[in-house]
């Protein structure tokens, strides 16, 4: 890792940070509803492991350590005509809250479009600046 962390490292690496977030709801909301014929083979939200990466005290980003399936257990339903029905005639469906995932897909969006905020500001900071030493 470079020396010094600019306010453009913090806030694109939080960027990249978030846009994993995302991708990792979209795929949950996408396979939310699933079924499978076991419990084990059955769909699992999947959920990023962030950590704080920072050199000095006072200037930190984040990075994603790992996806790690969610604890939200499959739910079993009796659906003995499904041709993916066990023996006992049940299926199993994800184990996703797809209103859950509704609201971190908003609460992404808006880290992701903050930290957007957030380089425009220093983007407009930084052409100020050189338009003083004109």
């Amino acid at each position: 890792m470079a020396n010094s962390m600019s306010v453009y490292d913090i806030a694109g690496r939080a960027m990249s940070a978030q846009l994993v977030r995302l991708n990792t709801t979209a795929s949950n909301l996408a396979n939310a509803g699933t079924i499978a014929s076991s419990k084990a083979g059955a769909f699992r939200a999947l959920k990023p492991v962030f950590e704080a990466v920072g050199e000095r005290p006072g200037v930190a980003t984040v990075r994603v350590n790992q996806v790690v399936a969610s604890a939200t257990e499959p739910t079993s339903r009796h659906d003995p005509n499904n041709p993916l029905a066990d023996k006992d005639g049940n299926v199993w469906e994800a184990g996703v809250d797809s209103a859950a995932e509704m609201v971190e897909m908003i609460e992404t969006a808006r880290q992701y479009q903050n930290n957007v905020q957030v380089l425009q500001t220093a983007k407009t900071l930084t052409l100020d600046t050189l338009r003083l030493g004109k």
